[in-house]
């Protein structure tokens, strides 16, 4: 009887035991996560306040931090000296830091088509890339833009001395295209285009340096080297809520544009940034990766951006290395 008796409370003891482990594992504290972006708010990151909004991430136990960035340089720095777990940022300028040393990586490329643009008044009539010719462009000198100016004229066989450039910083192109001063100005397609309308509420029309061959990847997640190790599986966590994220602004556009806006209603005006997310999320996807889940980056595509960045972007060809040293898909859903 004493036997029956020990087993049974044996057996009593381990049920109980199975029933607290759930809960237990439900009271797990979540992961706290900084993302620092590569600007102060603008469309494009409308997708992670959606995220965070619909409970994306704290499904996967993370609390998420967004915070606002000053340069994509600067945010890449901060992962580096792990001051911030994630950054969205330009991963080209992620790739030339890696490549002095930077313990860096990206897990995923969002923005698989380049957003550089040359673009002006669309009642101006320049639509194609010919129409350049004989007009007056304004560059910021040293940008990853201007850098890839002298490729696009290339591409469609246009000399430089067929196109008159004057320069300034970012507001003042901005100020020379709304001025009349200059015809046009190279910016991104959902970043200077968008403020240039919003600003005069003329229409404007961007003309692509990607359709034109010269294509670069683009924004995308970083994360310090040391974590892929560290804690591999709050990167494959994090990752999956940044894709379902991704995807749901994709769908609802409108819905990620009104999360932001109320996390911070100064991000910008409503109408603009859902224009502005619209034309972010044409950039998620090449033909490559036409029926894959965002983020999911052919490589053929960062070699490509490699070679770019060797021949026109101040890379050391000694240390180009391969895309696998600098972007990984091994975290992706």
């Amino acid at each position: 009887m004493k036997k029956m008796l020990t087993t049974l409370l044996a057996g009593a003891a381990a049920a109980l035991a199975l029933a607290v482990t759930p809960a237990q594992a439900q009271n797990k504290p979540a992961d706290k996560v900084t993302l620092m972006l590569n600007w102060y708010l603008y469309s494009e990151h409308a997708p992670f306040f959606l995220g965070k909004e619909r409970g994306y991430f704290a499904e996967e136990g993370i609390d998420l931090d967004i915070q606002e960035g000053r340069g994509s340089a600067v945010t890449a720095q901060a992962v580096a000296a792990k001051s911030a777990t994630f950054g969205y940022i330009d991963v080209t300028t992620m790739i030339k830091a890696a490549a002095k040393g930077a313990p860096l990586k990206s897990t995923g490329v969002l923005f698989q088509v380049s957003p550089m643009s040359v673009m002006g008044f669309s009642e101006k009539g320049i639509r194609t890339p010919k129409d350049v010719i004989g007009k007056t462009v304004a560059t910021t000198p040293g940008d990853s833009m201007s850098q890839m100016w002298p490729v696009f004229l290339k591409a469609n066989n246009i000399t430089p001395d067929q196109v008159k450039v004057i320069s300034g910083d970012a507001q003042t192109k901005l100020n020379a295209v709304a001025n009349g001063q200059a015809d046009l100005l190279l910016g991104y397609v959902m970043d200077q285009a968008i403020k240039l309308q919003d600003a005069t509420g003329k229409p404007v029309t961007p003309i692509r340096f990607a359709d034109s061959g010269v294509n670069q990847i683009s924004s995308g997640i970083i994360t310090n080297k040391n974590l892929l190790t560290e804690n591999p599986d709050l990167v494959k966590r994090f990752m999956r809520a940044a894709t379902r994220a991704a995807e749901a602004a994709e769908k609802e556009p409108e819905a990620a544009v009104d999360a932001m806006l109320k996390a911070n209603p100064k991000a910008g005006v409503r109408d603009t940034l859902i224009v502005g997310l619209k034309q972010s999320t044409a950039l998620y996807h090449t033909k490559d990766t036409a029926n894959q889940r965002p983020f999911r980056v052919a490589m053929k595509n960062v070699n490509d951006s490699l070679d770019l960045l060797v021949q026109y972007g101040g890379m050391d060809a000694a240390t180009r290395g391969k895309p696998e040293d600098y972007v990984t898909l091994d975290f992706l859903p």
